[in-house]
């Protein structure tokens, strides 16, 4: 009987979420802000890092060639202003091409702050000052438009005219009103503002809200002449929506998202920025290498005192593990036959080689007898059917996936290998 092959002109992977785009989704000339260093440092959950691991977060922003980092929020105190002053610095001084950005209260100390520190580096700072502009917010700060634009006004005017570009940030956009996000933004621009910056705050946005709000800032922009001024977008995950949001902000043209390293952000955290850059690299958008992505989340997991979640996408333990039979005898004969490319996509949609990242095949209660097998190869132990059956049967006896300890626990039991050869087949699997 022939073996079966897949007819020469058919894609061996068929991409419906390509069908009816004859244009890309989504076009370059966008950029990225990284705000791991300030919004992730605000969940209350995390560890604020020193300054050295600040600085080596700086270094893998760059490395994964996000064009902007907000290092933080002078207003929050004494350290706060030193860490800012010193990651600036470390861009001057290292050439970086990642531009520092500093966010600011819409109030004249926050902006005097950066200012300050913008002289003795000698660097042009970008300032993102915010302001809350919803209702809600309105309410219990006891705030009418007449203050608030007053607020802009004084802020916008302080920063500009000392040279530092600003942009408007309205905190919690999507849940204002059009007539008091008209009036905030028409201060903002007529003093100098650059950028307005739309934010979901709290999580609240879908994508029909966030094209509304696309929609109607654009608008305002084009009647008044003011097409230069750029849009950014900052989104919170409450809903979960957060990277759909991203994706969906920049496919309707906006010219900035913003995003956290793994999410890290208040409450359930920020749109993930590692996520975003996966999938624009999976989509063609862009074409950078991303093998220093893996080292970026670890360094932030182990600074900031978050755990990576174990079925995280890409970077969770089990992102690309599996112990079921089926699953694993078809990467293992993707491996086999040479194919390193077919086992990252028989049962993956992301090449894991592509990220710093492997295959890997585990033994538990769903295993074939192939897992076992691979495994015993991969640990440079020989194959033998009466050490596939003492790992067969340990492994349908558990409720477990088995440890690499399990495992060799098992042999060594059963007289299959003995205590030096046990050691030596760990060995392997680490490298």
């Amino acid at each position: 009987m022939a073996t079966p092959t897949v007819d020469e002109d058919m894609d061996l992977i068929y991409d419906w979420n390509e069908l009816k785009h004859f244009t890309p989704a989504i076009r370059g000339g966008f950029t990225l802000m990284d705000e791991t260093l300030r919004d992730g440092i605000q969940s209350p959950s995390v560890r604020n890092p020193s300054i050295g691991d600040k600085l080596e977060i700086l270094h893998y922003i760059e490395r994964c060639g996000i064009e902007y980092a907000d290092v933080g929020l002078p207003g929050a105190g004494p350290r706060a202003v030193e860490d800012v002053t010193r990651l600036v610095e470390e861009t001057r001084d290292c050439n970086m091409k990642v531009v520092p950005n500093v966010a600011a209260r819409t109030h004249s100390n926050d902006i005097q702050a950066i200012l300050d520190i913008s002289q003795k580096t000698g660097m042009a700072i970008e300032i993102c000052a915010f302001i809350g502009s919803s209702p809600i917010r309105q309410l219990v700060e006891r705030w009418d438009i007449e203050r608030m634009t007053g607020f802009v006004r004084e802020a916008v005017t302080l920063a500009v005219s000392n040279g530092c570009p600003l942009s408007f940030v309205t905190e919690d956009t999507i849940r204002a009103n059009p007539k008091t996000l008209s009036r905030l933004f028409a201060t903002a621009i007529e003093h100098g503002a650059t950028r307005l910056v739309l934010t979901d705050t709290v999580g609240h946005a879908t994508p029909d809200g966030l094209h509304n709000l696309l929609n109607f800032t654009r608008s305002l922009l084009q009647s008044w002449g003011a097409e230069h001024v750029k849009i950014d977008w900052h989104g919170h995950n409450d809903r979960g929506l957060a990277l759909a949001l991203n994706l969906f902000a920049l496919e309707h043209g906006v010219d900035r998202v913003h995003g956290t390293c793994i999410g890290v952000g208040e409450r359930v955290g920020n749109a993930s920025i590692d996520q975003l850059l996966i999938n624009l690299k999976l989509l063609g958008v862009i074409d950078r290498d991303l093998t220093p992505l893996r080292g970026y989340v670890e360094k932030v997991s182990s600074s900031y005192g978050v755990p990576v979640p174990y079925n995280y996408p890409v970077f969770g333990s089990d992102a690309f593990r599996t112990a079921t039979g089926v699953h694993a005898a078809a990467v293992i004969k993707a491996l086999r036959a040479g194919r390193k490319d077919l086992a990252d996509r028989v049962y993956s949609s992301v090449p894991a080689s592509d990220f710093g990242c492997k295959q890997r095949v585990d033994i538990g209660f769903y295993s074939g007898k192939s897992n076992i097998q691979f495994w015993l190869h991969e640990h440079d132990l020989e194959i033998t059917d009466a050490r596939v059956t003492a790992i067969w049967d340990r492994a349908k006896s558990s409720d477990l996936t088995l440890t690499d300890g399990e495992i060799l626990a098992t042999l060594v039991a059963g007289g299959l290998v003995d205590e030096a050869a046990a050691v030596a087949a760990v060995e392997p699997a680490r490298g």
